[in-house]
């Protein structure tokens, strides 16, 4: 896979690139938020891996400037020394599909990397997904309601793929988290419940029926039976 990286710590980025590079893939750096939006505008990439801190425009406008221009087919990982929740969801709201804090190690960016881009590598099938009136072209990756186009993010519509894939079934946040990130549990951890919500507001909101339910103490389940 071609991997952008925009990073301004040259120590970070070459110790990224060189990992990726014996993982089997092509990285490509930008020391700056200019040089990466026009790198990522102009390149044909599989994934960017986004510094939220850099010099000139910042990580952010980087992200949403690229996600207004090209779309939400890439997915972003945004890396950020700045850990809190706040900063979190602010990377998220501009179209970032995860995101890791300074420092990390290079195992563990490899793996969020390869659970982001396996939905897009491995779904070549014509298969599709349904619930209701809510339908999931895998071969195209394309989402619609009521004959309405979706646009998700890339971890939006893998964990949709997966709550309709369980459709029916009542499923944990570690199994989501499990399955959708590819992580481990860890108590402090409450992207599950932030991309729930920002998956509702695109796919139950403008809605009258709501499919995505929460099982209080249990988890997650998208069904079309009315529940309380």
């Amino acid at each position: 896979m071609q991997i952008l990286i925009v990073e301004d710590e040259p120590g970070v980025a070459s110790f990224v690139a060189r990992g990726l590079t014996e993982a089997g893939h092509e990285p490509d750096i930008a020391p700056t938020g200019e040089l990466g939006l026009t790198k990522a505008l102009e390149g044909q990439h599989d994934a960017l891996i986004l510094d939220l801190i850099l010099p000139g425009i910042t990580g952010l406008e980087v992200c949403r400037r690229y996600r207004e221009e090209k779309g939400f087919e890439t997915p972003i990982l945004m890396l950020t020394a700045l850990g809190s929740t706040e900063d979190i969801v602010a990377g998220l709201n501009v179209g970032a599909d995860d995101y890791l804090v300074k420092p990390f190690k290079f195992k563990e960016l490899l793996a969020r990397i390869e659970a982001l881009t396996r939905g897009r590598i491995m779904q070549t099938s014509s298969e599709k997904l349904m619930a209701a009136d809510l339908e999931v072209d895998l071969h195209r990756r394309i989402v619609s309601r009521g004959g309405d186009t979706i646009r998700l993010t890339a971890r939006e519509y893998d964990l949709l793929v997966y709550l309709l894939r369980n459709k029916d079934r009542v499923v944990s946040r570690e199994a989501i988290l499990a399955a959708v990130w590819n992580m481990d549990w860890d108590v402090e951890t409450n992207v599950v419940d932030v991309y729930i919500n920002y998956l509702r507001n695109k796919v139950d909101k403008p809605f009258d029926r709501r499919l995505i339910k929460t099982m209080i103490g249990m988890g997650y389940i998208l069904t079309e039976d009315d529940m309380a």
